[in-house]
Order: C-alpha cells, then structure tokens, then sequence
C-alpha cells in the first residue's frame, strides 16, 4: 500500500494508459478493498480510503465521463480531500438499501448521522468530524445514503491502533440507528498503515 498522502496532477496517468491497464488495476483495487471494507448494522457499509482508493477513483470517473483534461481538476477538488493526511482515517459511509419505500423511510429518520459515527480503540473513543463540502442532512432531518467522514487520531490512539491485536470497534450512535462491528485484525492492520 501506498504512503502518499497528496495527490497531484502529476499523479494522473494517460487516459489511454489507464484504459490498457484497467482490468488489472481494477482486480488489484478489489484486493487492497477487501480489507477497507466493514459492515455496521443491516445498512451501513464503511469504505476507508487511501491514496491507492482516490487514485482510482479519479481515473475511473475520467475514464467513464470521458471530460478530458477539463474534468481533471474537478476530480482531484472531489476526492484529493478523501486521502488521510497522517494521524487519520476517512470513510465513505454509504447505506445501501436496494428498496425504495424502506431507503426513504430509513434515511428520513437518520438526519445528522454523520455527526454520530465513532471508531473505539483501547477503550478510547474517536469521534467522527464529516467533510464540509455539502450539508448531507437536509433541513427536514433526512441524510444522503453516502456520507464523508474523517476521525482525527491523537498520536496516543494512532499508536493504540497500530498494536497488532488491538480490538477496535467502528460504530454508529444515532438514536434511529445503533450499530457496531468489532474490526477484523486483517482490516486493522491494513488501516494501520494509513496512521502516522
């Protein structure tokens, strides 16, 4: 896995090149994701970035829209953020409900459930701070199915989380959803190397 925590212009590869190299790229992406990936409760799924994540993303979405070098930038000023900057880790939270009556029902009870997520290590809890580029809960209290959230480590917690064994606990404490999930040690020590 990568340590880059910045990514760049410079990063960005021919759309030729990527297209070449897509299905090989694309099965290793689905290998570094199968540890980034933990389910909390029936609907929540947190993805957690990285440098490697956001980087193929951004191609994906160029090779998909096809905008040329007009549509680098916006990519870069969309999922650049979404890269942990040290002592942190960023999720894309998305809860995935295929239907669509239980979808509206469910996310109109969940407003401000970004504000509610938490990672729990050693016992010490980390809360969640959510990207600001939009409001995802509307006025009425209802959230988007996918939220941005970043939680900031003090070195003390990042150095808890590091310890191989350690039990850590991603969570969600949202009076409409209660939910948690104890991380397998392949996904801790696969986020490990995000921290620091």
């Amino acid at each position: 896995m990568s340590a880059k925590r910045e990514i760049t212009r410079d990063d960005i590869i021919p759309i030729e090149q990527y297209a070449a190299e897509r299905k090989e790229r694309r099965t290793a992406i689905s290998a570094l994701k199968r540890h980034r990936r933990v389910a909390v409760g029936p609907w929540a799924t947190f993805y957690f970035e990285s440098y490697d994540t956001m980087w193929h993303q951004i191609h994906e979405m160029l090779y998909i829209e096809k905008g040329g070098e007009a549509q680098i930038e916006d990519e870069l000023r969309a999922y650049a953020p979404l890269i942990p900057k040290g002592n942190e880790l960023v999720a894309t939270v998305m809860f995935e409900i295929d239907e669509k009556v239980t979808r509206q029902r469910v996310l109109g009870t969940l407003g401000g459930v970004e504000k509610t997520m938490f990672i729990e290590v050693a016992g010490d809890r980390v809360a969640s701070t959510p990207e600001e580029d939009v409001d995802r809960t509307t006025a009425a209290g209802k959230a988007s199915s996918v939220q941005f959230v970043h939680f900031h480590f003090t070195e003390a917690q990042a150095e808890a989380f590091r310890a191989p064994g350690a039990r850590v606990v991603v969570g969600i404490e949202h009076p409409s959803y209660g939910h948690m999930s104890l991380l397998p040690e392949e996904t801790r020590a696969a986020l490990a190397a995000d921290l620091g």
